[in-house]
């Protein structure tokens, strides 16, 4: 083994252990304190997003969006879920409480089914994007979309929560029923999204940088606003590349 794989095991270890320690917080948060669940998937949503930023940031492992880290990284994510499964769940009371923290009762009974297909779906998107600016030295900018779901959508809900006064319904998978969104919640993709390309803003020419400001912002808070409820990852990400790759063509 070497020492580059060595630490990605290090590195997936650590941030899964985070993910569960914050599943598990957020969940007696919901059993004791009557935390809405709205909240506690966010906290699982955050750390899960910030985990292997931090992670990498202390531990010497490279490239931490190459093809094969993200490959690698979505399975060890997938295989994780496991312990939310009913029959580990119904036998562990740690499982069953980290599970409170991301089962919403309106969500029920798809909440896992959601989640591991929006999973999937958002590394299918995710994988393209990785290996496209791999290849042209870009890899940094795959962030950019990144940044964009993990801080933008992952405010969306919390802040319509507290905040929305302006509602309005989407539909979900597998089911009829609507689901409520905030143009309040809604508005920090839109807000994220700038921020995130003038983080990058010595990766474009000013022409490029303003088309993207242009088309980016919209087209992410559409993509969040208007996608299946609880499956917008793979539409903000795509709304978030496309352009990216577009407009590095110019």
């Amino acid at each position: 083994m070497s020492e580059q794989t060595f630490w990605f095991i290090v590195q997936q270890a650590t941030v899964i252990a985070v993910i569960y320690v914050a599943s598990y917080v957020g969940g007696t948060l919901v059993v004791r304190k009557g935390l809405k669940v709205n909240y506690s998937r966010k906290i699982i949503h955050f750390s899960g997003f910030l985990a292997p930023v931090l992670v990498t940031a202390i531990m010497p492992v490279q490239t931490m969006y190459s093809i094969s880290n993200v490959l690698w990284g979505t399975a060890v994510s997938l295989l994780s879920m496991a312990v939310y499964t009913k029959p580990v769940r119904e036998r562990s009371a740690i499982a069953m409480r980290m599970f409170h923290a991301m089962d919403r009762p309106e969500d029920r009974p798809h909440t896992l089914l959601w989640l591991y297909t929006q999973m999937v779906a958002g590394a299918l998107v995710l994988i393209p994007v990785v290996i496209y600016f791999q290849n042209r030295g870009l890899m940094m900018l795959a962030t950019i979309p990144i940044l964009i779901n993990g801080l933008g959508d992952g405010l969306a809900e919390p802040v319509g929560v507290r905040w929305g006064k302006h509602k309005y319904n989407v539909r979900a998978l597998f089911t009829k029923q609507t689901y409520t969104r905030s143009i309040e919640g809604s508005a920090c993709v839109f807000i994220t999204s700038i921020l995130a390309l003038v983080l990058f803003r010595d990766s474009f020419t000013g022409t490029q940088l303003l088309i993207l400001l242009l088309v980016v912002p919209l087209a992410s808070t559409l993509a969040e606003a208007f996608s299946p409820h609880t499956w917008d990852t793979p539409f903000i990400l795509l709304t978030g590349s496309i352009p990216l790759i577009l407009v590095r063509a110019i």
